[in-house]
């Protein structure tokens, strides 16, 4: 790129120099960019843009290159008469992304969204139990409930994988959760291990099924990746193309060195170069016809339709989420509006109080009520939500299971 323009500076990121935003040179730099995303939303019909990796923007201009671009794609937007979000994939924690840039307080970029990798990090965490590398701060249900309650659970404290703080705080009351993306998994949280193993191969069905619930009941904006709504078993590793020799080996050894960092046996990695690497990850879409994955993408399909059926269920108001839990006992409350979503992901069965009246609309597992004159069970195993009708204020939740109930 030097050899045509000014497109790149001193100083490095993850991916080689830095582009060139704010030195000399650096207007037609980023009209180019401008331009080239403008480009995708009108003539090639694009319905909005994810930003990769926005974090290693270093910008030093009066108007930041994220914020020209917004405003940019809003003025696109009115002239076509249809909205372009805006998603920046960013690892900040910095409601900067999203803040109005007319904010009179806390001017931001005025992205339409931002990735939250710690509503990620936390569930992957619960669920499986690693506490290696990023991991190392999450898996508690005290920090489930922050990050339902204030997106962030890094929002100023102390990262300990970093060594330093991190992220700033949101205000609850004045940023919809519908402005984070969350998931349970994405290209490069399976990718950027060392096997490109699923969470479906480190957890059990149970326990993957409690995972959907929450993810699919929270106040963000969930995203799926392609086969987890069926518990795929094709891998996802990392996998390339390069012409190359020499840029092959020198990705391959950077690979080595980043997972050895996170905790990763390094020798799992498959050859990136390896046709077959790249060929293992295509899903097999036969694995539908199978009892255990049919059953999964039913619960998924029921899961979206009772959040598009129910306001409560993606209700993007973080501070009407109410949260309560037992560390030790391993069991989660949440309360969405007319809704309990209740999680129990011990090894045995638990009772959950609920108020009188209270009616069981979704479980993952057989549950029992406390009175002999209640429905027996509710299984998406089999079919839809049960209308069962938990009695004496109680349900018990079998292990490593989850069940949503109308309270209201």
């Amino acid at each position: 790129l030097p050899k045509f323009g000014p497109y790149l500076k001193s100083g490095r990121n993850t991916w080689g120099d830095l582009v060139n935003l704010d030195g000399p040179g650096s207007t037609e730099v980023r009209r180019f960019i401008i331009d080239n995303a403008l480009g995708w939303l009108a003539d090639f019909h694009l319905d909005g843009l994810r930003l990769d990796a926005v974090h290693a923007l270093v910008d030093s201009s009066p108007v930041h290159l994220l914020a020209q671009l917004a405003a940019e794609v809003t003025e696109l937007s009115g002239r076509l008469g249809r909205p372009l979000p805006l998603i920046a994939e960013s690892d900040l924690n910095d409601p900067v992304m999203i803040n109005p840039a007319d904010d009179p307080d806390h001017p931001g970029y005025g992205l339409d969204a931002q990735w939250d990798d710690d509503v990620h990090h936390m569930l992957h965490a619960l669920l499986s139990g690693e506490r290696h590398g990023y991991y190392a701060d999450f898996g508690e249900l005290a920090g489930l409930a922050k990050v339902w309650q204030r997106a962030f659970f890094h929002d100023g404290t102390y990262s300990a994988f970093r060594g330093r703080p991190h992220g700033r705080p949101i205000e609850p009351a004045s940023t919809p959760g519908w402005r984070f993306v969350a998931c349970l998994q994405n290209h490069d949280q399976i990718g950027n291990r060392a096997a490109g193993d699923r969470l479906s191969e480190l957890v059990s069905d149970g326990l993957l099924r409690v995972g959907a619930v929450l993810l699919l009941t929270s106040p963000f904006t969930p995203m799926l990746f392609m086969g987890e709504e069926w518990a795929a078993r094709t891998k996802w590793p990392f996998f390339t193309s390069h012409p190359e020799p020499e840029l092959a080996t020198a990705v391959s050894q950077g690979r080595l060195a980043e997972f050895a960092d996170h905790g990763w046996d390094a020798t799992t990695m498959p050859d990136p170069q390896d046709r077959q690497t790249y060929r293992g990850a295509v899903l097999d879409w036969s694995e539908l016809d199978q009892p255990e994955h049919a059953s999964l993408l039913r619960l998924y399909r029921e899961l979206i339709r009772l959040r598009a059926e129910h306001a409560d269920l993606a209700d993007a108001r973080l501070d009407r989420v109410e949260v309560s839990y037992d560390e030790a006992g391993r069991w989660l409350r949440i309360g969405r509006g007319r809704f309990l979503v209740l999680a129990n992901l011990a090894d045995r069965e638990q009772p959950f109080d609920l108020p009188a009246g209270a009616t069981l609309v979704l479980a993952t597992s057989a549950t029992s009520a406390t009175s002999a004159t209640s429905a027996t069970s509710a299984t998406l195993a089999a079919s839809a939500a049960s209308t069962a009708e938990p009695a004496d204020g109680q349900i018990r939740l079998a292990g490593q299971s989850a069940a949503i109930v109308r309270v209201g």
